[in-house]
Formats: structure tokens, C-alpha cells, sequence
């Protein structure tokens, strides 16, 4: 160890890199090979966290933890049950409907754009559309109902996902009774400090991350869907969800709105621009009035980095990998900051500079 210590810190960290990727290969192989339990137990981490601040806004008010939890889970049982008998049939009938109405509005769409390209012909204008367009609609009719078929034969086809469910259900209901003790039990590895510091960023990260983008995205998916039953656009209430599921994901809500226009527009071209103008105004709106007063400062991170934490997440994890990928890398970056800046040898130093002066 003394020679190590000896060698050019440049060498040591030659020497290092190596390893370090190794274990990160090794870690990558085991999370692959773990993958459907450790989706299960991200999860049910994430719905505990969810529920613990309900649980511990009750608390604040004088009800007593148990009787919190209890009348958490009791009414989350209720609303998902609501939300499971009202809202999801409707969506599945949406998407089998889009899948089914689909074709139709190709047709449409390649009818207005043979009669743009008409226009621009008689205009002398140097726009070839027809074959482009044509090769890109067909494209996307046939990837978007491979994905509905995907979607609607993963709600049917529910055995699997079904004991998935089960088993994070259950887990998240032992989370939330005894989740403080095991979460103490895993700070306690740490030093005191650093234990502390690790659990307040994790926590700042998490809530800033999911309670915001949550929060944000349940008032972008009511008011696009009102706004877009109010333009009497077809499949208002699947249109408005879908928005909102990608508004969850950073830069997803550009997506979603383009690619909502664009199905609305194949029907009905200015309808589609319609849909475009009013989503855009609602999202800025949010965006600019809305999330400063509920996010703040999100992560702190450097786009660039929050793309590449998003490609990472989903190569590991999917879409559950794209909802965590954010808060994780933000907390790392709070512990890299947090460890440059000193804070966490701030104590060590203190105690060694007292046991100097004692001695």
C-alpha cells in the first residue's frame, strides 16, 4: 500500500479506471439478470415514497401514524379502484379505436397533401410531397399499431403483470409501516454526517423530481383535455392522458404534443394546427407560471447530462429507468458537490482539530 501511495496520482488513477469499469459491467450484468425483480422493488420503493408525504401531512395534524396509514392506503385503494373502472376501459376503447380509425385518417392525410402538392404545382413551386409523406405515413400507421397491438395485448395478456403488481403492492405496504427502520438501518453504515447529508439530498432529489413533475403533469393532462373536448377533437380524453404521461420525462412534452397534432391533422389538417397552437400555449403557460412556484430549480443539471441520463435509464430499466433517471443523477451530482465543497469531512476535521488541541 505504501508504494501504491507513492506512485503519480495520474498512474493511480490509470490503475483505478480499469476496475472501475469492471464492477460498473459486473453491476450492469446483475441489475439485466435481476431486472424483473428489481423493477418490482424500484417500484414499490417509489409508491412508498409517494405515500409517505400524505402519511406524514396526517401526522403533522395530530392523527397518529397508524391510523394515517391506514386512511392513505384505504383511500388509494379507492382512487386507483376509480380510476381503474372509469378511466382505464375508456383508454383501451380510445386505443383500439385509434387503431381502428388509423387507417382512415392516413387516407385523409395523404388526400390533403395531394392536394397541397396540386396547389404547389399550379403555383410553379419546387415542393415534391406526395412520395415523402406517403413513405412516412405508412411508416408510422403500421409502428403505431404494432405499438397499440403491444399496448392492448400487454392489458389482456396480464398473468405475469398481475403477480408483478401483487408482489409491489404487498412490498410498498411493508415499505410504508416499517420503511423508516429500514432506511435507519441503512444510514447506519454511514457516518453520522455523511448519513444525514445522503438522507436529506435523496430526499430533496425524489420530492422535487416526482411530487413536481406529478403535480405538473396531472394540470397539463386536465386542462389539455378540457381544452381539446372543448375543440371537440376525437379521442379528446386519450389524447390529453398521453400528453400528460410524456410531460413525466423531461423534453416529453414537446413530444407528445407533436406527435398528438400529427394524428389530429392526418383527420382534419387545421383541427391539427388547432390542437398544435392550443396545447403549445397551455404547456407554455404551465411551464413559465406554474413550475417555477412548484419545482424551482429542478436538478441543476447540465442538459447534456440529462440526456445522457435518460439514455442510460432506459437501456437499464425501460420506462421506469426514464422516471428515476433524473432524481438519481441529480443526487449524484448533490453528493460529488457536496463532497468538493467539504461537507462531508467538515466533522472529521473538527474532531481531529479538537483532538489536536487536547492533546
Amino acid at each position: 500500500m505504501q508504494s501504491v501511495t507513492k506512485l503519480p496520482r495520474w498512474l493511480n488513477i490509470g490503475l483505478a479506471f480499469p476496475i472501475i469499469i469492471l464492477n460498473g459491467w459486473l453491476l450492469l450484468q446483475l441489475i439485466k439478470y435481476f431486472q424483473p425483480q428489481v423493477s418490482v422493488l424500484a417500484s414499490a420503493i417509489l409508491l412508498a415514497f409517494v405515500l409517505n408525504y400524505p402519511i406524514h401531512f396526517l401526522q403533522e395534524r395530530g392523527v397518529q401514524r397508524n391510523l394515517a396509514i391506514v386512511g392513505v392506503l384505504l383511500l388509494t385503494v379507492v382512487i386507483l379502484g376509480a380510476v381503474g373502472i372509469t378511466l382505464v376501459p375508456i383508454i383501451l376503447q380510445q386505443l383500439n379505436e385509434l387503431a381502428n380509425i388509423l387507417p382512415s385518417w392516413i387516407d385523409s392525410g395523404t388526400q390533403q397533401l395531394q392536394a397541397l402538392q396540386y396547389w404547389a404545382t399550379t403555383q410553379q413551386l419546387p415542393v415534391n410531397l406526395s412520395g415523402l409523406f406517403t413513405q412516412l405515413l405508412d411508416r408510422l400507421s403500421s409502428q403505431f399499431q404494432t405499438f397499440t397491438g403491444k399496448i392492448l395485448s400487454f392489458a389482456f395478456d396480464t398473468i405475469g403483470v398481475f403477480v408483478n403488481l401483487l408482489l409491489a403492492v404487498v412490498l410498498t405496504i411493508y415499505l410504508v409501516l416499517n420503511g423508516d427502520r429500514l432506511w435507519d438501518g441503512i444510514y447506519q453504515w454511514f457516518p453520522a454526517h455523511i448519513g444525514t447529508q445522503i438522507r436529506t439530498l435523496l430526499r430533496e432529489d425524489f420530492h422535487n423530481y416526482f411530487i413536481g413533475q406529478a403535480t405538473l403533469g396531472a394540470v397539463l393532462g386536465v386542462v389539455v383535455t378540457l381544452a381539446f373536448l372543448l375543440l371537440q377533437v376525437p379521442l379528446a380524453l386519450l389524447f390529453g392522458l398521453g400528453i400528460a404521461f410524456f410531460s413525466l420525462f423531461p423534453f416529453g412534452t414537446g413530444i407528445g404534443i407533436a406527435i398528438v397534432s400529427l394524428l389530429v391533422a392526418l383527420q382534419n389538417f387545421w383541427l391539427g394546427v388547432e390542437v398544435l397552437g392550443v396545447a403549445v400555449a397551455i404547456d407554455q403557460v404551465t411551464s413559465n407560471f406554474i413550475s417555477p412556484r412548484i419545482m424551482g430549480n429542478l436538478t441543476g443539471l447540465n442538459p447534456v447530462w440529462v440526456v445522457i441520463s435518460l439514455l442510460i435509464g432506459a437501456k437499464l430499466g425501460g420506462v421506469l429507468g426514464l422516471l428515476i433517471a433524473i432524481p438519481v443523477a441529480s443526487f449524484i451530482k448533490d453528493i460529488a458537490d457536496s463532497w468538493r465543497a467539504g461537507e462531508f469531512q467538515a466533522k472529521d476535521s473538527l474532531i481531529e482539530e479538537g483532538r489536536k488541541s487536547g492533546g
